[in-house]
């Protein structure tokens, strides 16, 4: 089954505090794109450890958007980018992706 992002944890940790929640999803919303855009920018530039450093970044975005399968690839990419490997870019865009269009949705 596939994962799918939501608000869970962020819901859990507001307590019903939607000011808090708005703001939370609203640094998520603007951090996201950034990231995601230094991401592929080391990519297409050959920079896998640099990219790496932004990858440690994005996967704590899908431990929050409860995406814990996607964050266990996260944290392998991570490894195999310090050491140059960029053969899970493919997939590891897909999940953006698809955080960004749930994001968009909010």
């Amino acid at each position: 089954m596939r994962e799918t992002p939501n608000l869970s944890y962020i819901k859990e940790l507001s307590d019903g505090d939607t000011v808090f929640e708005q703001k939370f999803i609203g640094i998520l919303k603007k951090e996201f794109p950034e990231e995601v855009r230094t991401y592929v920018n080391y990519i297409e530039n050959d920079q896998p450890r640099s990219a790496a450093e932004i990858v440690h970044k994005l996967k704590h975005k899908f431990n929050i958007l409860s995406l814990s399968n996607s964050y266990a690839f996260a944290v392998a990419y991570e490894e195999k980018l310090r050491a140059g490997d960029t053969q899970s870019d493919r997939s590891f865009r897909m999940l953006l992706d698809m955080i960004q269009n749930f994001l968009n949705t909010l």
